[in-house]
């Protein structure tokens, strides 16, 4: 970046993957924000060795070595993956109006930070834009820097107070949306419909602690019918695929440890608010496909996974 130092907050949940958030921690230290907020989970009781990870993983923390003021929200319990980065997030928007956020597992390209912090400053009054997200599946316009999606991708991103207040982590709403049929006039593909029916299902009716917290989040934007900005370049890689994931688990996904691309600066900016239908159109697919991969896609990863032994 230009500047020596990263004016915008920025936000790290951790828990017990001390590799990855040392990766994470050492691109934060090179944005060297002049705020960071470290949201932590408890380890759980049943799983033997998480205790020792958590510690170790929070201990990463302490190596901050540049002009940063640390803020700490530890807990003592176990809140589950889905609570604890509700909870900490909305502790975070207590004391600012905008943070970028990382999970542990995200790892940014050094331009994901700058990106967030201009795109954050343009937008922070245009409430039509709730959110900066940082991956990118190769779908948009190339022609801009970003364009802008219904779709909220939780791998890297930024937003503000205005718009994390619409976050409701009970879905409240949730039954009368269904009951009225609104997401089929709003989404308008019955395959879609039929995903996300399932998904927000189990974010409403699943475990109060564990399940999620991005589907709440993708709820809450589609409410105040927003938009969300992608970049036209790939800037958090996921390096969180695996047997020890919660929900990212398949190992052999092609959304797992995707590569960078560059962005260049001065952005290029779209000419209007306007949402990338073929591009969420594209997202859609790609989603769907990795949900139900045809036999050749079964059969190819089950060969990845032999070689690999």
């Amino acid at each position: 970046m230009n500047q020596s130092y990263l004016k915008t907050p920025v936000a790290l949940i951790i828990f017990n993957r001390p590799d990855s958030t040392e990766k994470v921690f050492e691109a934060i230290r090179q944005a060297k924000p002049q705020k960071l907020f470290v949201i932590a989970d408890g380890h759980r009781l049943d799983k033997p060795g998480e205790a020792e990870k958590c510690a170790a993983t929070r201990a990463i923390i302490e190596r901050v070595d540049w002009d940063c003021e640390v803020f700490k929200n530890y807990s003592d319990v176990n809140l589950g993956c889905g609570k604890r980065p509700a909870t900490g997030i909305s502790w975070v928007f207590e004391q600012v109006e905008e943070a970028i956020i990382l999970e542990d597992d995200c790892l940014p390209h050094p331009t994901f930070f700058q990106f967030c912090e201009e795109l954050l400053e343009k937008y922070r009054d245009e409430p039509k834009v709730m959110g900066i997200c940082g991956s990118n599946y190769k779908m948009g316009d190339p022609s801009y820097s970003y364009y802008f999606s219904r779709y909220f991708i939780c791998w890297g991103w930024a937003t503000w107070r205005r718009a994390w207040c619409h976050f409701d982590y009970e879905m409240k709403r949730w039954p009368e949306i269904l009951e009225t049929g609104w997401l089929d006039e709003f989404l308008q593909d019955r395959r879609v419909v039929e995903d996300w029916t399932t998904k927000f299902n189990k974010a409403y009716y699943g475990s109060s602690t564990s399940y999620a917290w991005s589907y709440q989040l993708q709820f809450a934007c589609w409410l105040q019918n927003a938009l969300v900005v992608r970049p036209n370049g790939n800037l958090v890689s996921n390096l969180g695929f695996g047997a020890e994931a919660t929900h990212t688990t398949d190992s052999y996904s092609s959304y797992a440890s995707l590569p960078f691309d560059l962005i260049s600066f001065p952005l290029e900016h779209p000419p209007t608010l306007a949402r990338d239908v073929p591009a969420d159109k594209l997202i859609h697919e790609d989603w769907l496909r990795q949900q139900n991969p045809n036999l050749i896609s079964r059969v190819y990863k089950k060969v990845r996974k032999i070689l690999s032994v």
